[in-house]
């Protein structure tokens, strides 16, 4: 099974773990899976927190890039923005358990969550730029998690950096003990019901933020940038192994 949703044995806390080889590609299929493992835990009454996680060695390579071409980006990137809004709008706290990499459509999936916990040998990144694209969800989150100077660099640049970098930028939390330890010095002895509120309270701009722009950027994509020969002659670059072409239109 591509997605698995589990729970504690209190139900105070649900773990999705998803697979998709090679490195947990985020493909519609398996997006879809996720919104609805997310869809099934949002009525919990007693959910505390929800983790998220890639099996295997790496949190996820990101998206699909077949999936990326002109006759297919639309559907999507739909879908990837509203399972982005689905981990928003989820009334418990969520993390993102992180190990090896997690690059473009990866890292905004752990970016639309409370917390992302990582190994300390994990990399971030955004390398949409170098097949002549850009991740319009990181470019809503990242800014507000890591702040625009940050954020700039690693649209722009596209380069990877270490998880105590992202630490440092108050993205990332270095996990040294077990998620199950994490879990139970920080939400196991709240209220359930009191969290679900903090965490409305406390995603309120971020959320107010996601809703407006996102759009906007989608359809910056979608309309602009995909009209355009670059983004195209990119992506098909990248599946024929060889360097691009720019055109620089």
């Amino acid at each position: 099974m591509p997605v698995d949703l589990s729970l504690n044995p209190e139900r105070t806390r649900a773990s999705i773990v998803f697979a998709e080889s090679p490195g947990n590609l985020l493909t519609v299929d398996l997006i879809r899976q996720l919104r609805a493992a997310v869809a099934d835990v949002s009525d919990m009454p007693h959910l505390k927190l929800l983790t998220i996680e890639g099996a295997g060695d790496d949190f996820s390579f990101g998206a699909s890039i077949p999936e990326h071409l002109p006759e297919r980006i639309g559907e999507a990137l739909a879908e990837a923005h509203a399972l982005i809004v689905d981990l928003i709008d989820v009334p418990p706290p969520t993390a993102a358990i992180v190990r090896g990499r997690c690059l473009g459509g990866g890292f905004e999936l752990a970016l639309a969550c409370d917390f992302i916990l990582a190994d300390a040998r994990a990399t971030f990144g955004l390398p949409e730029i170098t097949l002549g694209v850009f991740p319009p969800a990181a470019c809503v989150l990242l800014p507000r998690r890591a702040g625009a100077a940050r954020a700039t660099e690693a649209v722009l640049t596209g380069q990877p950096r270490g998880a105590a970098e992202w630490q440092d930028a108050g993205v990332v939390h270095v996990l040294d003990d077990s998620v199950e330890q994490w879990f139970d010095a920080r939400f196991a002895s709240k209220s359930a019901e009191s969290l679900r509120h903090a965490t409305r309270g406390v995603r309120f701009a971020l959320r107010e933020a996601l809703h407006r722009d996102l759009p906007v950027l989608e359809q910056l994509y979608l309309r602009d940038l995909m009209s355009a020969s670059d983004p195209v002659e990119g992506i098909r670059a990248f599946l024929e192994k060889r360097p691009p072409r720019w055109r620089d239109r």
